[in-house]
């Protein structure tokens, strides 16, 4: 029986490739929205992946890593003096503007590391040594910034190559590979002092405070020793991610933009495949009927329709998946648009599908358990 509803279903050429293209296009939809979105989030917290710090200690009022509220230099004793700090170093950060040798200015991400310890450097190195920042007036840039910080896209720049930030000149000495930043600018690394140096003056400088707990505290109960004893605000690195993932879904339209196109999807998906499904119901009534006649029972037809609906549903679902991820693989090799497919987002279009399969399945249902065998005698 369950041969003779894949023969009904694949019999109607054009109905079977109809209700294909329906939920292979929903699937592209909602699977490359999904990942689209989740990539953009995890660009705004590029810095924590970049860095690989389990506490970060923070102003107050600082709610999301991409705001930065410069605190006092003496708060990194006051952290240092809490009871199961292992070591707690400075870090500076801030959005400077790099003059390049054809005098155009880009905007860069200021970052300086511990001038003893470098630690919060990214993890690989492209070319040359973090070492080599230890040198005079020495950078570390990342691969969008050879990108973005060269004149001539024919001679990209590189070691020994240098520009300007506020008049001070910043020379190469290595190229490192970093996650890309929310608002798409480079990375530039040097040591805390230089980065004072070169920045602006100001009363405050130091924007994070970088902590690696004692061997037998756990990171979460560390922070909460550092904000009672100190009064700053402390995050776990998950803490500070969620965070800031909380804060951009909260405060920008982006999750209301891509939540907007996934519903159409799902929408136009259930629409035009129950539509069409139900259709095919109709114009194979006939065929139902006689199966009715012939002793079929009712629970038997369902599972029939279900069957069909299931097999559109996941050849939809394999091809929308398949784009989705070809697109993928193009936007990675063109670092944009951001696109992250973690396996639950493929569960989570799966289930969708599997909704609108079974609404397609229960519109033909609800049409066959009406039918009478005797219909078929009729006419």
């Amino acid at each position: 029986m369950y041969d003779i509803a894949i023969k009904m279903l694949m019999g109607d050429r054009a109905k079977f490739l109809m209700l294909i293209s329906a939920l292979t296009i929903a699937s592209l939809l909602m699977t490359q929205q999904t990942a689209v979105f989740l990539g953009l989030m995890r660009w705004t917290t590029a810095t924590l992946r970049n860095t690989q710090v389990p506490v970060w200690v923070v102003d107050p009022k600082v709610e999301q890593l991409n705001e930065i509220k410069p605190m006092r230099d003496t708060d990194l004793a006051r952290v240092r003096s809490v009871d199961g700090v292992k070591w707690a170093v400075p870090l500076y950060q801030s959005i400077q503007q790099a003059r390049l040798n054809d005098g155009t200015f880009k905007s860069v991400l200021f970052v300086g590391l511990d001038s003893t310890t470098l630690i919060g450097a990214p993890p690989i190195m492209i070319k040359g040594r973090l070492q080599d920042l230890w040198q005079a007036k020495s950078v570390i840039i990342d691969e969008l910034g050879v990108q973005r910080l060269s004149s001539d896209p024919n001679h990209p720049i590189g070691i020994g190559d240098s520009f300007e930030i506020n008049d001070n000149e910043a020379r190469i000495v290595g190229i490192c590979k970093t996650e890309r930043s929310f608002f798409g600018y480079p990375y530039v690394y040097t040591t805390y002092e230089r980065a004072i140096e070169f920045a602006p003056k100001q009363r405050k400088n130091l924007g994070f405070v970088l902590v690696q707990p004692a061997e037998d505290i756990k990171p979460t109960a560390l922070a909460r020793r550092i904000e009672e004893e100190t009064g700053l605000k402390a995050y776990t690195e998950d803490e500070f991610f969620w965070s800031t993932i909380i804060w951009f879904i909260k405060n920008t339209g982006i999750p209301v933009s891509f939540g907007t196109t996934i519903t159409l999807g799902f929408i136009v998906g259930a629409a035009v495949c129950g539509q069409t499904f139900y259709m095919f119901i109709l114009e194979n009534m006939r065929y139902l009927g006689a199966l009715k006649a012939m002793g079929a029972s009712t629970k038997l037809i369902s599972r029939m329709v279900l069957l069909q609906a299931f097999i559109v549903g996941f050849i939809g679902f394999g091809l929308g998946v398949g784009l989705a991820s070809i697109f993928g693989v193009i936007a990675i090799r063109a670092k944009q648009p951001p696109f992250y497919l973690p396996p639950i987002a493929l569960l989570v279009t799966f289930l969708a599908i599997v909704i609108i399969c079974s609404i397609s399945a229960w519109i033909g249902i609800r049409r066959v358990k009406k039918l009478e065998a005797a219909e078929v005698f009729r006419g």
